[in-house]
């Protein structure tokens, strides 16, 4: 039986000894008696209330290990260094790292988009929720929404051509990065928050006009639109359509497992689907098809 101190020892190790990551994975969290969750308050997935959709599914997977879930708050700029134990970044050619940091947790999930570059630094579990970029305006902006053409990248190339001229907000290191999808040649100009925003914070910034438009993600723009009926138009997709995951350290493949095993069951049982009626309803209109897998 695991005691405070003895819990308390383990993390000091994990933390302070880098020569002891590749041993913490499944054995060494059930041994520390506490699955450490990483998470940055985004949308419905981390509410920062002590909810939402990851911290539900969370709670469940550490209840499945046998061991104590704890929430451990982080951001966007740090959240893969407190799991993998070097901060990085979206550099010119995929991942750069960048200093080293004590590690904090075991696993990322806060509606976390798979990027490849974010592939370079940590192993994703099985997809959990569907989503892509969209170009959201004002209502009022003179800028219309796209007549989708059945072709995803049809679709986008509408969109782009439709930004020449417009302001957009992005923000760096996020899967609303304008670097990741080419805005530069779109002749829109591109604007990244001169104070540091969350992207939960970009809806509200083009209603305040610091921007014509802004991109968002799917689950992000979803609740804009719920939040503020009426005041915001869907011009159209910027990305692929893409998906979130849970985030693990690449030496852990054993939790990694785990989750995906737990997951699978969830999906299969239909308490995950409850659990998504629960804090997006409205995914089911846009994405029937990725649920209907159950």
């Amino acid at each position: 039986m695991q005691t405070p101190f003895s819990r308390y020892v383990w993390a000091l190790l994990w933390a302070l000894l880098p020569g002891l990551a590749a041993a913490y994975d499944l054995p060494e969290v059930r041994q520390s008696g506490v699955l450490r969750h990483l998470g940055v308050p985004y949308a419905h997935f981390v509410t920062g209330g002590g909810d939402g959709l990851d911290v539900e599914l969370m709670q469940g997977f550490a209840a499945s290990l046998g061991v104590r879930y704890e929430y451990v708050a982080t951001d966007w700029n740090s959240v893969f260094g407190d799991l993998t134990g070097r901060n990085a970044r979206l550099g010119e050619h995929g991942a750069e790292w960048l200093d080293t940091v004590p590690v904090k947790g075991d696993v990322i999930a806060q509606g976390l988009t798979i990027l490849p570059w974010r592939a370079e630094l940590v192993a994703f579990s099985t997809p959990t929720f569907p989503t892509a970029v969209w170009l959201v305006a004002r209502a009022d902006s003179p800028i219309t929404p796209i007549v989708p053409s059945g072709a995803y990248a049809e679709d986008i190339a509408l969109v782009k051509r439709a930004m020449a001229g417009l302001s957009v907000l992005g923000l760096e290191n996020t899967c609303l990065d304008p670097a990741l999808y080419d805005l530069a040649a779109t002749e829109a100009e591109v604007r990244l928050p001169e104070k540091h925003l969350q992207p939960g914070e970009l809806a509200p910034a083009i209603l305040n006009f610091d921007a014509d438009t802004t991109l968002l993600d799917v689950p992000d723009a979803l609740l804009a639109l719920e939040q503020w009926p009426g005041r915001f138009k869907v011009i159209g997709p910027v990305s692929e359509p893409q998906s979130m995951a849970a985030a693990f350290r690449k030496d852990a493949p054993q939790l990694l497992a785990a989750f995906n095993a737990y997951y699978a069951a969830l999906r299969q049982s239909g308490q995950y689907r409850r659990l998504v009626e629960k804090y997006y309803p409205t995914a089911f209109v846009y994405y029937a098809d990725f649920f209907a897998e159950e």
